[in-house]
């Protein structure tokens, strides 16, 4: 009976746990979370046909595992060092209903929930940490720094650019040239894609028939999925990021099989 990471080799085309979520290695909970819910959406029992329905349980059984692995920080310090995870730990061998394990994960959240939480959001120290934590991962991409940032659009990059000036000249971050030589042409096609997507979220309003109050919240989720690949699902994760609680704990042992190498 092949073992786990066979399984994420033959299900998911790697046994490496990371890929397979589509994550960095130096991942955080939140973006080891992201990964989860976006990987899972792909093949969640809920989403395929009938005749999918079978293979789509497995592959969501073993999606879970792996966040089970990579959410214990002593699975994952093992698993980072030795390449390897312990297939009896309860993480693994667990028999968990991972359909009502996912759904305790991101618990749904409405368009006001979302319009509550972007007016809090805008403004507060939790917006100026993750502008310069985006800032110092990409070092000083803006193309990311917008992507990655929560409500970030085109109207509020020179409040972002401020933000991250002060920080410059305080020195709480390092000068990247990314940054400050950034090319015109760059910008300009960071203002150009922006409009592009304004207008394709307008026709997508009247398509959807979308009333008054809800138009400008709908069109942000919009234009977050255009081009930066960042689907409704990948934005609603970051806030369920937020949202939710923390996941309980798997085991804690440390032995079993080989990882395979990238």
């Amino acid at each position: 009976m092949p073992g786990f990471l066979e399984n994420c080799e033959r299900y998911f085309g790697s046994s490496d746990l990371y890929t397979v979520l589509g994550v960095r290695r130096t991942a955080g909970e939140a973006e080891v979370r992201r990964g989860y819910r976006k990987t899972s959406l792909k093949v969640h029992p809920d989403r395929v046909s009938e005749e999918e329905k079978d293979e789509a349980t497995l592959k969501f059984q073993i999606l879970g595992k792996v966040y089970s692995v990579l959410c214990d920080q002593e699975q994952r310090a093992v698993y980072d060092e030795q390449g390897i995870v312990d297939e009896e730990s309860d993480a693994i061998s667990q028999d968990r209903n991972w359909e009502e394990y996912w759904r305790l994960l991101f618990k749904k959240i409405t368009v006001e929930d979302i319009q509550a939480y972007e007016d809090k959001y805008i403004g507060s120290d939790e917006e100026r940490a993750d502008i310069i934590q985006a800032y110092t991962d990409f070092e000083g991409d803006m193309d990311s720094i917008m992507d990655s940032v929560i409500f970030a659009d085109i109207d509020n990059e020179p409040r972002i650019r401020e933000i991250i000036q002060k920080a410059i000249k305080k020195k709480e971050v390092p000068t990247y040239d990314d940054y400050v030589k950034e090319p015109k042409k760059k910008r300009d096609r960071r203002r150009k894609r922006a409009a592009e997507e304004a207008q394709e979220a307008e026709e997508m309003k009247k398509e959807l028939g979308l009333d008054d109050e809800q138009d400008d919240l709908k069109a942000l989720i919009q234009r977050k999925q255009k081009d930066r690949e960042k689907d409704l699902d990948g934005f609603m994760a970051q806030l369920e990021a937020k949202y939710c609680n923390n996941p309980k704990k798997g085991g804690k042992k440390t032995t079993g099989a080989k990882k395979g190498k990238k």
